[in-house]
């Protein structure tokens, strides 16, 4: 059984290497917009143009999850898998060639859609096929993955051509799409088609067969029904709609922190703090910070528990953020001091993914996976999260308008605030699931 985990999970986490992939995409891409030697395009682009391409993501990634919650029961969680890795390398292809805006845009939205899906299915699946000791080690170890293709792009994307830098994610597909073909269908999937005989089969081959009959005498096999049932469900049991209020409002308060602004225009920001460090290298090193920090999560988070995590995590973010805004605010009055801390974005910087990654990146997508009930988890998950996109996509549009309209100190002030709240909420409304099986958590949201 430790194959088949192996071989599931490698799969799946390649899926996850994508979404960090497209995320990644536009640090190391701008910069060779800005360079006619470099650029695929004709003309050079205007601030909107370039703050589009990184934001127009979000239009698939808000599509894809709600297509995902239909198909997911409909089909199947394999065939989603199988159906994100096309589009992704259709988008991946688009952008390899593309020698106009009109390519880029559509590539991206396409790439969002792809890692949009993969990236709500794997917090389906791996919530259903992970035994409970082990559950949330697997859905934190998400993150690594995504980090380590953010840092792929942000290594290699300064050194090659632009083509190339889609090329590569294509060939990562690829072995995506022969790795997800081999993989089971979630055991849970085929209790709601009453394929119950094939859902033992798989739960045994995952060595969880005794938990397969404790669900079984449990009632947890729940009836088939509509997707407006589905929805119905949502915000009619209480313990989803106590979920859904918990997830969605994690997810908007991470992408308030500016995480994703941060990650689309590493590189610019570098740039723009007249950094004694070269950009490129910079955004590396950060890379390699989130790495690392993604890296430890899985080793505390069944042991210290999701929610101190959680609070440690925001509090550090509200702190280094807030640092940072202290710096641009320098640099905006031209205090003398600033040519002496030029060393500061790199090193708040740093302090902040360590502790985002550690933690505020991590446990929001891991309650998604634990929280909602089995026949509801796939529509949960979507409206979670392409609630939490749709605010990341007004982020990311608004981020270079915030940057030459209020200053970089206002900007960085308010994306920490925003961890700040993350934190209080973490205090005083976010339950802890650690040790918890998902029959014992659905009782605690029902209190």
């Amino acid at each position: 059984n430790f194959r088949l985990y192996y071989l599931l999970l490698i799969s799946v986490y390649i899926g996850q290497m994508l979404v960090g992939y497209g995320l990644g995409w536009t640090a190391p891409i701008i910069p060779k917009f800005d360079d006619p030697k470099t650029s695929p395009l004709p003309n050079e682009l205007t601030e909107t143009e370039t703050s589009l391409i990184g934001s127009i993501l979000y239009v698939g990634t808000i599509l894809g999850p709600y297509l995902t919650g239909y198909l997911c029961n409909a089909i199947g969680r394999k065939p989603c898998f199988i159906l994100a890795g096309l589009i992704s390398l259709l988008s991946f292809l688009l952008l390899a060639t593309a020698n106009n805006l009109a390519m880029i845009y559509v590539g991206r939205v396409f790439c969002g859609l792809g890692t949009g899906i993969i990236f709500i299915v794997n917090l389906v699946y791996i919530g259903e096929i992970a035994s409970t000791n082990i559950r949330g080690i697997l859905l934190t170890s998400n993150a690594i993955f995504s980090t380590f293709g953010t840092l792929i792009v942000y290594a290699v994307g300064p050194y090659v051509s632009y083509a190339w830098v889609s090329y590569i994610a294509a060939a990562i597909t690829a072995v995506y799409l022969l790795g997800v073909i081999f993989i089971p269908e979630s055991p849970t999937y085929l209790i709601l088609k009453d394929r119950k005989d094939d859902a033992g089969i798989v739960m045994e081959k995952l060595g969880r067969s005794k938990e397969y009959h404790v669900y079984r005498e449990m009632k947890i096999i729940v009836e088939k029904q509509s997707v407006l049932e589905e929805w119905k469900q949502l915000v009619t049991v209480k313990s989803n709609r106590k979920a859904l209020f918990i997830t969605l409002t994690l997810g908007i308060l991470q992408q308030g922190s500016g995480i994703i602004a941060v990650t689309f225009f590493a590189t610019t920001i570098f740039q723009l703090a007249g950094s004694s460090i070269e950009p490129n290298i910079a955004t590396i090193i950060i890379g390699v910070t989130q790495i690392f920090s993604s890296t430890l999560t899985p080793f505390f988070v069944e042991r210290t528990g999701r929610r101190i995590l959680l609070i440690y995590s925001t509090a550090v973010c509200t702190l280094s953020l807030a640092t940072l805004g202290v710096y641009f605010y320098l640099d905006y009055i031209n205090h003398p001091s600033v040519t002496k801390m030029q060393w500061l974005p790199l090193v708040t910087l740093i302090i902040f993914f360590l502790s985002y990654d550690f933690g505020f990146g991590i446990i929001p997508g891991t309650l998604i996976g634990e929280m909602f009930q089995s026949n509801v988890r796939s529509t949960g998950s979507t409206v979670s999260v392409t609630i939490a996109w749709l605010f990341g996509f007004g982020v990311a549009t608004v981020f270079g308008y915030m940057i030459s309209d209020l200053g970089s100190h206002v900007t960085f002030w308010i994306f920490s605030s925003m961890c700040a709240l993350a934190c209080l909420f973490g205090i005083f409304v976010v339950p802890e699931t650690k040790g918890k099986t998902l029959i014992e958590i659905q009782e605690m949201l029902n209190k």
